[in-house]
């Protein structure tokens, strides 16, 4: 028989009785303190700005009123944090029990954030109820020049890639459409679910990031496609038709997607695909082409110049998108983590490397190859933003759009890599550069080839 018998249990049960105890005498220490704050909460506080806050308190005692003193602390003060950080109460204005009194919110950063009043006094301290704060971010002017500007020189390019067109070549390729056939199945059938792995993977513990995902892989494909088509070498005629085809086809996959597979991510909240949003990109694609096929056709002077530079102009652009881009986004590269850079070069790249496997396994020339692998993994990411906006609340929606920003800065990595080899190359094998980057435009830009081949 044990020798502490019977004390044994005794002893068992103060060790069960000490932490309950430890609890408790925490809970006594930071006692409910009642503060009424006006407004109760700060909903779409605009990032940088500053909003005041009243509050009323009662029933503060005479000790607390002589030797207390107040702490306005934040949970997330890199998000949201009190201007002020401690008063005196002794030194404050405090009829009979009741003080009432304001202090300011300065709002550092989008996300959510709870600020408190705690009130010690002596070791021991009282807590108000938090006040919710949610930060968003307001439309600032260089987003507006930025996008103004995209517009106008897209356009341009456009125009450039109407006079370049073989027009011919374009209805043909609608006559036997292997190559859009192979464009359109990677971009509605392996992106989607693509997307859908990834978020599922990286982001299984949220919805909202998941959604980011799964909305950018169901877009169509975007207008940097072409860009970067021309610049690599690969078929423009090719890539402007996957395009369009794409983006028309986007009217039917995006709500047959959204309202399928999505809503197993998303049930629920309302679903809304931006139409008008689709149909002003397939009209900013067509009208520039339509007008540089008509410059093609009874102004072949001006086709010749605007030709002559489209591959110059081409890497000019995308620089200035990148570097532009780069400066306007910078605040969501605080957002940045493994798992979204990781999942914002995953997407592209599979596309990439997916898209070229297809084309290749189905005997396509290497230009098409090219077009399709850089068609599939280039996504029109502002329709992704533009449904995450409308799907989402502030700031849920702004701080989502780190996915559909991360993928397109990660975009042009391979692309930019791709470009850098060929250069490469053609410094230290000038025949085998030209083989790499000759495409149907260098035929066209030639002075000979350009009499025959505008009507």
């Amino acid at each position: 028989m044990c020798p502490l018998w019977p004390f044994h249990i005794v002893f068992m049960y103060l060790l069960m009785l000490i932490p309950i105890w430890m609890v408790s005498c925490q809970v006594v220490k930071q006692a409910a303190w009642a503060v009424d704050f006006y407004p109760d909460n700060l909903i779409g506080l605009p990032m940088y700005e500053q909003a005041e806050v009243n509050f009323t308190t009662r029933n503060l005692s005479a000790a607390e009123v002589q030797a207390g003193r107040v702490l306005f602390v934040s949970d997330q003060p890199q998000i949201a944090q009190p201007q002020t950080s401690v008063v005196v109460l002794r030194t404050q204005n405090i009829s009979d029990d009741t003080w009432a009194g304001s202090f300011q919110v300065m709002a550092n950063f989008i996300g959510y954030a709870e600020v408190k009043m705690v009130l010690e006094n002596e070791g021991e301290s009282r807590v108000s109820q938090p006040l919710k704060v949610t930060v968003a971010r307001k439309q600032q002017t260089i987003d507006k020049v930025f996008i103004t500007s995209v517009i106008i020189l897209m356009s341009i390019i456009f125009v450039n890639f109407g006079c370049a067109l073989d027009w011919p070549f374009l209805r043909k390729s609608l006559a036997k459409p292997v190559g859009p056939a192979i464009g359109l199945f990677t971009q509605f059938i392996v992106m989607p679910l693509l997307s859908y792995v990834i978020g599922l993977w990286l982001f299984h513990d949220s919805v909202a990031m998941r959604l980011g995902f799964f909305f950018t892989g169901i877009s169509p494909a975007g207008g940097a496609s072409n860009i970067w088509t021309v610049t690599l070498g690969g078929n423009l005629n090719l890539s402007i038709t996957m395009t369009a085809i794409s983006t028309l086809t986007s009217f039917l996959m995006i709500p047959l997607w959204a309202f399928t597979l999505g809503t197993e991510i998303f049930s629920s909240g309302e679903m809304v695909v931006p139409y008008m949003r689709i149909a002003s990109s397939a009209i900013a694609m067509v009208v520039p082409l339509i007008l540089g096929y008509v410059i093609q056709r009874w102004f072949p002077a001006l086709c010749k110049v605007l030709v002559r530079i489209l591959k110059s102009f081409s890497i000019i652009l995308i620089l200035s998108i990148i570097i532009f881009a780069t400066i306007t986004n910078w605040y969501l590269f605080r957002l940045f983590t493994w798992r979204i850079m990781l999942g914002g070069m995953l997407l592209p790249l599979l596309g990439y490397v997916l898209g070229a496997l297809l084309a290749w396994t189905l005997r396509q020339p290497p230009a098409d190859v090219l077009a399709i692998s850089i068609e599939t993994g280039i996504q029109n990411t502002g329709i992704a933003i533009f449904m995450l906006q409308f799907c989402l609340g502030q700031p849920e929606a702004d701080l989502t759009t780190v996915v559909p920003v991360a993928v397109a800065v990660m975009s042009p990595v391979p692309l930019l890599t791709l470009y850098t080899l060929q250069r490469l190359v053609g410094c230290f094998s000038p025949q085998t550069s030209k083989s790499l980057l000759h495409t149907p435009i260098d035929e066209f830009t030639s002075v000979p080839s350009l009499a025959e081949n505008v009507p």
